[in-house]
C-alpha cells in the first residue's frame, strides 16, 4: 500500500535548520498522536519560535539544565515542560544538536480522533477549542512529561510523529509578538499562525505570574 504524500513522516533534515525557518514551515503539518485508545491527528495552525542562547524568552537562554536537556539534543525530538503548576506544553527541537532552539506548538485543528480529544477537554465549547492554545493542545493529545524526549521522526510505532500534511502558503502565514513573553524576548515577532484560521489562539501580552518549576 502506497502512503499518500501528506501522510509521509517529515525527515530529520526538516528540523535541522534555523528555528525561524522551521517554525512557519510547520503550519499545516500534521501531528500524529498514537494512544492505546486510538490515534489522534492534529493540523498545526499556530506556533512560536524560541532561539536558545540568542533569546531571553527561551528556557535554554541561561544554559543547560535537567529541565531543558532535551532542547540540546538531536533535532526532531519532543520537548515537554510543565508550567504554572498545572499544564504541559510541547515543543519540537530544531537546529543542529547543541543549539537548543525549539518551536512551541500553540494551536491546531483536530482532524481525526476528535471523540478522544473531547474526553480530555470537557470544558471545550466546540471542536475549534479542543487544541486552541498550547496547554489545551497538549491536554487534547494526552501529552505529558512521559513523552519528553520522544523522537517525532522515529519509527511508525512512535507515540508522536510529524507528518508532511499540506504546508500553509507563505502568503497565508501571519506573524507577530509571542504570547506572554516579557522583557527583551517579548518584542520578537516569532509567533506564526495560519491567517483567519478559527483554531488560532488569541494574543495575550505578558502578565506577571508565579513561575512554575
Amino acid at each position: 500500500m502506497i502512503t499518500p504524500p501528506d501522510r509521509m513522516p517529515l525527515p530529520r533534515e526538516f528540523f535541522d535548520r534555523p528555528v525561524l525557518e522551521v517554525a512557519p514551515d510547520l503550519l499545516g503539518r500534521v501531528l500524529l498522536r498514537t494512544t492505546p485508545d486510538g490515534p489522534i491527528t492534529l493540523r498545526l495552525t499556530e506556533v512560536e519560535a524560541y532561539d536558545g542562547p540568542n533569546d531571553p524568552g527561551s528556557h535554554a537562554y541561561r544554559g543547560r539544565t535537567p529541565r531543558n536537556d532535551v532542547m540540546f539534543g538531536p533535532p526532531g525530538h519532543v520537548y515537554v515542560y510543565f508550567t504554572y503548576g498545572m499544564w504541559f506544553c510541547m515543543n519540537l527541537v530544531c537546529g543542529p544538536e547543541g543549539r537548543s532552539s525549539a518551536v512551541l506548538l500553540r494551536a491546531g485543528e483536530i482532524t481525526e480522533g476528535a471523540e478522544l480529544a473531547r474526553k480530555r477537554r470537557l470544558s471545550a465549547r466546540n471542536d475549534r477549542e479542543l487544541a486552541k492554545g498550547p496547554a489545551r493542545l497538549a491536554t487534547a493529545l494526552g501529552v505529558d512529561r512521559a513523552l519528553n524526549g520522544t523522537d517525532a521522526c522515529g519509527p511508525a510505532d512512535s507515540p508522536l510523529r510529524i507528518l508532511a500534511g499540506t504546508p500553509v502558503p507563505s502568503d497565508q502565514v501571519s506573524s507577530g509578538p509571542r504570547t506572554g513573553v516579557s522583557g527583551a524576548g517579548g518584542v520578537h515577532p516569532w509567533r506564526f499562525w495560519s491567517a483567519n484560521d478559527p483554531t488560532v489562539s488569541p494574543y495575550r501580552a505578558h502578565t506577571p505570574r508565579r513561575r512554575s518549576s
